[in-house]
């Protein structure tokens, strides 16, 4: 969880820098801010919606594959041998 969260920050922190040597370079050049925070917003959201789709498949791999139905489920020592 650490890592993801590092590489989103490196992401945000690259995107500023980026914008910040495109603002000086020469006076001929204008950047389009909406365009550059829409790009910066699209990636972002591109980024969530994935490690979004990685979680929710995890939880659902994990709900199917732990319940009680389950034909190779077997009881912990903490709950005993009710079964």
């Amino acid at each position: 969880m650490r890592y993801m969260l590092g590489v989103v920050a490196l992401m945000a922190v690259v995107a500023t820098v980026n914008l910040s040597y495109a603002a000086t370079e020469e006076p001929g050049e204008y950047l389009d801010r909406r365009t550059e925070i829409w790009n910066l917003f699209f990636r972002m959201m591109v980024v969530a919606f994935t490690i979004g789709a990685v979680v929710s498949g995890t939880l659902i791999w994990l709900i199917w594959r732990f319940r009680e139905s389950h034909p190779k489920a077997k009881p912990t020592k903490y709950e005993g041998v009710d079964w």
